[in-house]
């Protein structure tokens, strides 16, 4: 079976799992709610390296179980589609405002394409801090791990600022994608959204990246940038 072909089968038999784990809890077929949220959709320009990024996730399910998607990536410029993942995740509440989540991950980019197991934990922390980590191992044994944080801080009924940051960790050094042990990626950002209504919001702001530890010496052998500011403009939404 072709591999790309084998992961969307994994990723599908992800998403009935959450699903008949629902029907057995009693969240019947009529019955369960459905969330989509575009958390950034956005245009980053930077020193010739000018990128379009996308951040969205669903759900449907009810208030203990649910079944989630999510899917990042980035299109540069110059170089088309640099990365590209998708997750297909089961959800189940642990404490208020904090949901576990197993499932898989796909990497359509950067080649070669990959999938992974996942674990997460989501929720919101004291101060009304957003926070995602993740695990994750390959299908090739090798595990890393990803944590975010977001927080948005109400400075008008419209206007709100966001800082946000993720920082990437890898266990084990993967040569063809220029990953390095340790620490491997730090991005930071502050965006100002305006609420046109609570539902949507456009937003300008300021995003930086940077290659850390080993991964930074990778990618400075490779040629490639280490690290780079960028202004943005994008657009949050929900339904």
């Amino acid at each position: 079976m072709h591999k790309s072909t084998s992961s969307g089968l994994l990723l599908t038999g992800a998403l009935l799992f959450g699903l008949s784990a629902q029907a057995e809890m009693g969240m019947g077929p009529d019955r369960p709610l459905i969330y989509v949220a575009l958390d950034r959709l956005e245009a980053q320009f930077r020193d010739g390296d000018d990128a379009r990024v996308w951040d969205a996730e669903a759900w449907i399910g009810g208030d203990v179980h649910k079944a989630w998607f999510k899917t990042q990536g980035e299109d540069v410029s110059d170089e088309g589609l640099e990365r590209a993942e998708l997750q297909a995740l089961y959800s189940r509440a642990i404490a208020p405002f904090w949901d576990l989540q197993l499932g898989l991950r796909h990497d359509l980019r950067p080649n070669p394409s990959k999938t992974y197991g996942v674990v997460a934990l989501e929720g919101l922390a004291p101060y009304r801090i957003e926070v995602e980590a993740s695990g994750f191992i390959s299908e090739d044994g090798d595990a890393s791990a990803r944590l975010e944080l977001e927080y948005d801080l109400r400075l008008t009924q419209q206007w709100i600022l966001q800082p946000r940051a993720e920082l990437d960790f890898a266990f084990s050094q993967v040569s063809e994608l220029q990953v390095g042990k340790g620490p491997t990626t730090l991005e930071t950002g502050l965006r100002l959204h305006y609420a046109v209504k609570p539902e949507l919001s456009p937003y300008i702001g300021v995003d930086f990246e940077s290659a850390l530890s080993d991964t930074r010496g990778l990618r400075r052998d490779a040629g490639e940038e280490r690290s780079s500011w960028g202004a943005v403009i994008g657009l949050s939404a929900w339904f």
